[in-house]
């Protein structure tokens, strides 16, 4: 998968939806950003006040799933042991990276897993953990790759809510990867249509009443709907938006 003219601005505080047909690249863009994939181009993390800052960015980064032993004791302390420490793990976990860990389930409401098996967890309590994993540190970006795709209505609606908080507590600049235009459009403050490039930019609602829709994934969306879906969005504060990138 190629990308081409990819430039997006991201301001603190702000949620960007992604949004695009199957093989468009979404996935691709992350991986990307995290440096899994090599690249052209650059990322740049500016200051209020035009600043521009040298030092490489935080990135948190939360994948579509984990892949499992479930014949493995692994336990969610455990994981944050491997993840975030270099202290051999069968020494026993130290009282600092247990604090960690504890805190940042607490962020998550999942402090109450931290001594639970892996292969015990549900989908929505693993997606909480690695929620809580990827704020450790707290990033400055925050990628969440298809998040909620194995979760009921029930779990979609808790994830979201946490991560709704979580961008105006923490100040955090997030990129969210959906194939689920309705929630996407609940949550986000901004929406990118990507297929290979970006085809559009920009409020929720414009992205989803744009033509492209329906060229994109043959069906479009009526303004009815766009509204009703714009009446359930959560409450939260925001930092001012920005111009949308050009492609």
């Amino acid at each position: 998968m190629v990308l081409e003219r990819i430039n997006l601005h991201m301001h603190c505080g702000e949620l960007t939806a992604v949004i695009g047909p199957n093989g468009a690249g979404k996935t691709t863009l992350l991986r990307a950003l995290v440096g899994d994939l090599p690249h052209t181009g650059a990322l740049r993390f500016v200051h209020r006040g035009d600043v521009e800052d040298s030092r490489p960015l935080r990135i948190g980064y939360v994948p579509q799933k984990l892949d499992l032993d479930a014949s493995a004791p692994t336990t969610v302390l455990d994981l944050f042991a491997t993840a975030t420490s270099r202290w051999p793990i069968w020494l026993g976990a130290r009282r600092r990276l247990r604090v960690t860990a504890d805190k940042a389930l607490a962020v998550t409401d999942a402090q109450y897993l931290l001594r639970r098996k892996l292969c015990e967890l549900s989908v929505g309590q693993l997606q909480r953990v690695l929620l809580a994993l990827a704020l450790v540190p707290v990033p400055e970006i925050l990628l969440l790759d298809e998040p909620v795709a194995a979760l009921d209505q029930s779990g979609i609606e808790r994830f979201y809510q946490t991560v709704s908080r979580l961008r105006t507590d923490f100040d955090l600049s997030i990129l969210l990867v959906s194939h689920d235009l309705a929630a996407a459009a609940r949550v986000a403050d901004r929406m990118v249509l990507l297929n290979r490039t970006i085809l559009c930019d920009g409020s929720p609602r414009a992205v989803l009443l744009d033509p492209l829709i329906r060229q994109t994934f043959g069906f479009g969306v009526a303004e009815g709907d766009v509204e009703a879906e714009a009446a359930r969005n959560l409450t939260h504060e925001t930092c001012p938006l920005p111009a949308g990138g050009t492609p």
